[in-house]
């Protein structure tokens, strides 16, 4: 039988109201083929052991990470190609900002060098800079969607919130918080929350995406150093994840965060 474009228009509409309801009704969130949550591997900075280690660890398992790039990191200029072809194949390169601008009055600040300190840099710089580090990411991968990761989660820009200013931007945007979202239904695309693990074993990263498919939801870890570096997950650790994740792909949808947050926003019927 002979399936028309209408017909085909219909059922996917059908897919998202259905969504929609759900939603509404307190029903558990829909992901793709059943699976019972998301995961999203991410990476922040642009580290060297990221491309060294991450990249083929994700690649020999067929999955795909989101790379939140610092433009002005040195490993961004140098490395250019590598970026480039992660990019090709499939990763997702997100943005950092271009200076990693942090507040330097927050605990355990003090590294946060005085032209980068977030407390000093006006709303309408951080719109600047951000939006600038799109037009880069551009340059580098051909791609116009993207999604922002906050540096150091701090959102206040010579006290004032910045990510009102460059929200627009972006099809969402990764603030600090929990690992696992509490719930699809009430999540904000503009402050999905995040974590940061380091020094985990694999089996206490694998737990965190277990209490994910226990509520239904996602979770969203963002990495630095994997092997190296720092803020340092073990080469192991992340291994032991990995694999964990390409053995039970039934369970855990793992995409990049602009792929997993599009569906989201589409299945929820958002604006």
């Amino acid at each position: 039988m002979k399936i028309s474009t209408l017909q085909v228009l219909a059922a996917a509409w059908m897919s998202v109201l259905s969504g929609v309801v759900a939603a509404q009704n307190g029903l558990p969130f829909q992901w793709p083929h059943g699976a019972r949550a998301a995961v999203s591997l991410a990476y922040d900075d642009a580290l060297d052991s990221q491309l060294d280690i991450a990249i083929p660890a994700l690649d020999r398992a067929g999955l795909k990470g989101s790379f939140y790039l610092q433009l002005s990191n040195p490993a961004v200029d140098k490395r250019m190609a590598a970026w480039r072809a992660a990019a090709r194949n499939g990763h997702e390169l997100g943005n950092h900002s271009l200076f990693h601008q942090c507040s330097r009055r927050a605990p355990g600040h003090e590294w946060v060098q005085p032209q980068r300190d977030l407390d000093t840099t006006s709303v309408a710089q951080m719109q600047d800079q951000v939006l600038l580090g799109n037009t880069m990411l551009y340059a580098i991968d051909g791609k116009r969607e993207r999604t922002y990761t906050v540096p150091c989660g701090d959102t206040l820009a010579a006290g004032a919130d910045y990510l009102k200013a460059v929200a627009p931007a972006f099809v969402a945007i990764k603030v600090g918080g929990e690992a696992v979202t509490p719930s699809m239904a009430t999540l904000n695309p503009s402050a999905v929350g995040v974590y940061a693990p380091e020094g985990l074993s694999g089996q206490q990263l694998i737990a965190i995406v277990q209490q994910a498919a226990a509520k239904g939801t996602m979770v969203n870890f963002t990495f630095h150093g994997v092997g190296g570096d720092y803020l340092t997950t073990s080469a192991a650790a992340h291994e032991e994840l990995v694999q964990y994740l390409a053995a039970n792909r039934q369970r855990y949808w793992t995409d990049t965060f602009l792929n997993i947050m599009t569906y989201v926003k589409t299945q929820r019927g958002d604006h």
